[in-house]
């Protein structure tokens, strides 16, 4: 391993360890399924995941997941060797979503959004029925911060992919040990153990889609302006309702002059949670 494989290596290894003792992603005896596409994220994450496995302060176990969607030409032996190469355990799913996709989707239309929905229902399914205590997806910080900008220009509203997330029905918990991770990092990661990429040829190649644009406006900005996307993730891990605008987030209605909390009883709340709660170290 070269030298600066090495770094890169143990720098991936310490973010998602501070990731996942920030947000307490895993806990003893979990069981997570990590989610594979094929892609340079999952993989990295699968294999990051691993490694902290045999460190960790809690035992868990790891099941790789991958959903075969039928799309034409997909090379359906591929993440199977690859994980029985390494003794992984493994299952793959096969359900056709490529030609619900495409018979509903309107020609010239995007597929992702449909397709999405219907490969996390299939997941989230899967996950309950065994007993998965964690669905671990491949989600990185610039997708965190894409997400960002795409709800805000094209929803109106402000949010992103939180690391931990509970879903609607509350029967899954999707985490995401990537989120301090930086795509340019994981590029790299997967150039150097040569891990077999697999393209999306259903909507990964579509042009005009809204995420290629935002990450085209922020990789101008990373350009002109080195570390901006680090800034803006930082952002979202330092929110101040107060400074906002969202009334239902903040009672802006009933503020008042001389009508400010104690400091000193917030600051021992908060030093009395942080002891009812220690984490353990995931940092190596």
């Amino acid at each position: 391993m070269s030298v600066s494989q090495n770094k890169l290596d143990k720098r991936l290894r310490h973010l998602v360890g501070k990731a996942i003792m920030d947000y307490q992603m895993i806990e003893a005896h979990d069981k997570v399924m990590v989610c594979l596409s094929g892609g340079k994220d999952s993989y990295a994450m699968l294999d990051i995941l691993l490694k902290l496995q045999k460190k960790a302060p809690v035992s868990f176990e790891l099941v790789a997941v991958n959903l075969d969607q039928k799309q034409p030409g997909f090379p359906e032996d591929i993440l199977p060797n690859y994980f029985k190469e390494r003794g992984i355990d493994y299952h793959i799913l096969n359900q056709d979503t490529y030609s619900v996709v495409k018979k509903l989707v309107p020609e010239g239309k995007t597929t992702c959004s449909l397709c999405s929905r219907m490969r996390r229902g299939i997941l989230y399914q899967f996950a309950k029925e065994n007993g998965f205590t964690k669905i671990a997806l491949g989600h990185h910080r610039d997708d965190i911060v894409e997400t960002l900008f795409m709800n805000m220009f094209f929803g109106s509203t402000l949010k992103a992919m939180p690391p931990k997330l509970l879903s609607d029905t509350g029967e899954n918990m999707i985490i995401r040990p990537l989120a301090y991770c930086a795509e340019k990092d994981l590029i790299k990661y997967a150039e150097f153990y040569e891990f077999p990429i697999i393209p999306c040829n259903l909507c990964g190649s579509q042009d005009g889609l809204q995420r290629q644009e935002v990450k085209q406006m922020l990789a101008v900005w990373e350009k002109q302006y080195p570390g901006r996307t680090e800034n803006i993730f930082r952002a979202l891990t330092q929110i101040k309702p107060s400074q906002l605008a969202d009334f239902q987030l903040f009672d802006f209605k009933n503020l008042k002059l001389n009508n400010a909390p104690d400091q000193s009883n917030i600051q021992e709340i908060i030093h009395t949670q942080a002891e009812i709660a220690p984490q353990t170290n995931w940092l190596n």
